[in-house]
């Protein structure tokens, strides 16, 4: 069985999201997710609508996550690749060259962005719409 992850926030969940979890899972077998927590979101300065629990239920409801996972740290991804066997990391092209470190451990893979869309424009548009 080959094992693909990724890591996000998954707040405002949108096709974009949606493309990427399916582009992952058809790499392999298995996805799994981890999922920023909100103390980590925190740490990051990212400010989340829902809170870890519900964006976990919301991702564990779309059939291709096999597995939803916390993510506390950035430091935790080498451990999480070890633990979970992990044969091919997916993140957005956007972080393009960040955890090429993984490779030692497993694949890497950065899938193009939906063109057009993202939580930050999402955001954008509805203060804008508010505002305007």
């Amino acid at each position: 069985m080959k094992k693909v992850i990724t890591y996000g926030t998954y707040d405002l969940l949108h096709s974009g999201h949606i493309n990427l979890l399916r582009r992952a899972k058809e790499l392999g077998d298995y996805l799994i997710v981890g999922l920023s927590t909100d103390e980590f979101n925190a740490v990051k300065e990212k400010k989340a609508y829902h809170s870890y629990e519900d964006r976990k239920m919301i991702l564990e409801a779309i059939r291709y996550v096999d597995e939803v996972i916390p993510e506390q740290n950035w430091e935790q991804k080498v451990q999480d690749v070890i633990e979970h066997e992990i044969d091919i990391f997916v993140m957005g092209d956007d972080w393009e060259g960040h955890f090429d470190f993984l490779k030692e451990y497993c694949d890497v893979v950065y899938l193009p962005r939906t063109a057009g869309i993202s939580t930050t424009k999402i955001k954008q548009d509805l203060l804008q719409s508010r505002n305007g």
